[in-house]
């Protein structure tokens, strides 16, 4: 990983589509200043996809474990990878 930053992939399981999921999250990410997306999934899942310092994109992770999220998250499934540096803001797709 190049220096403290990191690009986090997660795939959110359980009822989180229709419930205010994904502008929670990008709420969430936005107070930490992260950059990436949150999208829905023709199956169910949300993914989630943010780059920025290590331990705002782990304080993310934290919250979408948190059972304080819309609806509710069965499992959140994550990757960390180098950042691409490709995203700008955080949207919802």
């Amino acid at each position: 990983m190049s220096g403290d930053s990191v690009r986090l992939t997660a795939h959110v399981h359980g009822r989180v589509q229709g419930v205010g999921f994904r502008w929670w999250t990008r709420a969430r990410a936005l107070e930490l200043g992260l950059v990436g997306h949150a999208a829905n999934l023709s199956d169910g899942r949300v993914l989630v996809v943010a780059e920025g310092p290590r331990d705002k994109v782990q304080a993310l992770l934290g919250a979408l474990r948190s059972g304080e999220t819309p609806g509710s998250v069965d499992l959140v499934v994550e990757q960390f990878d180098e950042p691409r540096g490709d995203l700008t803001g955080f949207v919802e797709r």
